[in-house]
């Protein structure tokens, strides 16, 4: 079967090669890498398959990778590690057994002394990937390429921009390519994992380097979707979403695709297309450079709680040279990050995560009162942020009003506002209690009911 891509606006056939990413609930057991098997061989282009470790097969069941965590850790606290990696050997060898796969014991063999002989952390967390990747490709008979031969970081531990080469020599040749996601090799020549779902970059990369028709990250959702089900009842599916606008909303918490994960395609101009394993005939969602803006002026809504507000005040702070950037270096000087800075002319605010001032609280008070001497210094906590994202905000009169009438009539009071340069984008403030109920509100107000 032949698929019709979406290419600058206009349909057209691409003979161009597809590369497939399979989450962790995608292999998760023999059944769904048999679901994976017939999704890649039912189009020839599918020809570089990126997957993850095994996910969860129920609520209550573990994740291989945190198994290996825990593998680390018992490793290197001198414990034998046989019990625990036990576990591993026996997922894998399960799956193996049902898809009559064979040579695994003597993988997991190697790993296992790996481990004992004193591998390093991110070594072991890569194993997941790296040993489904070896059973897939038996069993689709297809080449297996390590990501360490591809993927390069530099002495930053940002990607090295010789991945994309160095990929695109070690996929060359016909037929079938299975790499496993999530690592590459630092400067040193070690294995360096990315942060957890980070097989969502690995195929970005791949995808980019063999300049690719399309990237399909196949997961357990069709797509996304325009808020939280587990706020929302039944929210609208998302059909088609900007880069940009899906950045918004995976900062704020929408994580159906890992956030850096859209820039090395962006750049190349490679639409992403979100799959479902277990509903693959559904259309899913599909993230691309530009699009219209429909009839819903809003894309989403995106949130999270857990945020600390620092709010200093001082008369004439606008005439002081330099009170920002003083302000912003003394959250430095603690290794804390910040998300928002909000301001007006004798007052300014600073939005972190809860979690960067765990133990640093009245440290930071301390050193704000030494050097900025302000007039008055608080610290609001149990914040939630709330994103309201679409790109036909920027041309429509009286978002913002419609917005905050709808917080206002559920009684919700907001404790602070941000609007980027790029009107794409409200971000308000709300009390944490009030979460739920401002989402639900903002969603009201903006999407049309069907019917």
């Amino acid at each position: 079967m032949s698929l019709l891509y979406v290419v600058d606006g206009g349909k057209q056939e691409s003979s161009a090669p597809i590369v497939a990413k399979f989450g962790g609930t995608s292999v998760a057991s023999a059944e769904q890498i048999q679901k994976l098997a017939a999704i890649v061989r039912s189009d020839p282009r599918r020809r570089y398959v990126v997957v993850s470790a095994p996910g969860k097969r129920t609520p209550d069941d573990k994740k291989v990778t945190d198994l290996l965590y825990l593998c680390s850790h018992v490793a290197h606290e001198g414990v034998d590690v046989k019990p625990t990696f036990g576990l591993i050997r026996d997922r894998y060898e399960e799956i193996a057994r049902d898809l009559g796969v064979e040579g695994m014991t003597e993988i997991l063999d190697d790993v296992e002394r790996e481990i004992i002989a004193g591998a390093t952390e991110d070594w072991i967390a890569s194993r997941g990937e790296y040993l489904h990747a070896r059973l897939i490709a038996n069993l689709l008979d297809a080449k297996f390429v390590d990501a360490g031969e591809c993927i390069r970081f530099g002495p930053d531990g940002l990607l090295d921009p010789r991945s994309y080469p160095l990929t695109n020599q070690h996929l060359q040749g016909e037929g079938l390519f299975v790499i496993p996601g999530f690592y590459g090799l630092n400067a040193e020549g070690k294995v360096k994992t990315f942060s957890r779902g980070g097989s969502d970059v690995t195929g970005a990369i791949i995808a980019r380097a063999m300049d690719a028709a399309v990237y399909e990250n196949w997961t357990d959702v069709s797509g996304l979707l325009m808020a939280d089900p587990r706020i929302i009842e039944g929210p609208r599916p998302i059909q088609e979403v900007t880069y940009r606008e899906l950045r918004e909303l995976s900062y704020m918490g929408a994580n159906v695709l890992h956030d850096e994960a859209v820039f090395p395609v962006r750049e190349a101009n490679i639409p992403i297309l979100i799959k479902n394993t277990n509903a693959p005939e559904d259309p899913g969602t599909r993230i691309v450079q530009e699009r219209e803006p429909d009839e819903n002026v809003i894309i989403g809504i995106a949130g999270k709680k857990g945020f600390t507000t620092i709010f200093v005040e001082k008369a004439l702070m606008n005439l002081e040279h330099g009170f920002g950037r003083k302000f912003l270096e003394i959250l430095d000087h603690f290794n804390i990050r910040w998300e928002h800075a909000p301001t007006s002319i004798d007052s300014m605010s600073v939005i972190c995560a809860s979690e960067e001032m765990e133990g640093k609280e009245q440290q930071v008070l301390e050193e704000i009162q030494l050097i900025l001497d302000p007039d008055r210094v608080d610290m609001l906590h149990d914040l939630a942020l709330i994103a309201t994202v679409g790109i036909g905000m920027a041309h429509q009169v009286g978002i913002a009003g419609r917005l905050f009438a709808a917080l206002a009539e559920a009684g919700i009071n907001v404790r602070m506002i941000n609007q980027g340069a790029s009107e794409i984008n409200i971000i308000v403030g709300v009390e944490a209690p009030d979460f739920e109920p401002a989402v639900r509100a903002i969603y009201k107000a903006f999407v049309k009911e069907e019917g």
